[in-house]
């Protein structure tokens, strides 16, 4: 068996620029959304079981808002994404 030696590259002192900034701050919006989709959808299962139909419509509703807000978040990473390349 021959050993051969695997060069390794020497860590960079990684600073994110204002672009990278903002796509990581888009990430962690459009995560804070989805998590508050998931809790009103929680909500509204556990309305609908007990039969108050009303509260699960304004969760869901509530929850649809969240994840469209969580979906324009992750279209403006998609465009940046886009023209990076």
């Amino acid at each position: 068996m021959i050993n051969t030696a695997t060069p390794v590259k020497k860590e960079e002192l990684n600073v994110p620029t204002a672009e990278t900034q903002k796509g990581i701050e888009n990430h962690k919006m459009a995560a804070k959304h989805h998590e508050e989709a998931a809790r009103h959808h929680e909500e509204a299962a556990k309305h609908h079981e007990e039969n108050n139909h009303e509260k699960a419509a304004v969760s869901t509703v509530k929850a649809h808002g969240h994840a469209a807000i969580a979906s324009d978040h992750q279209a403006e990473n998609a465009k940046q994404h886009a023209l990076k390349n």
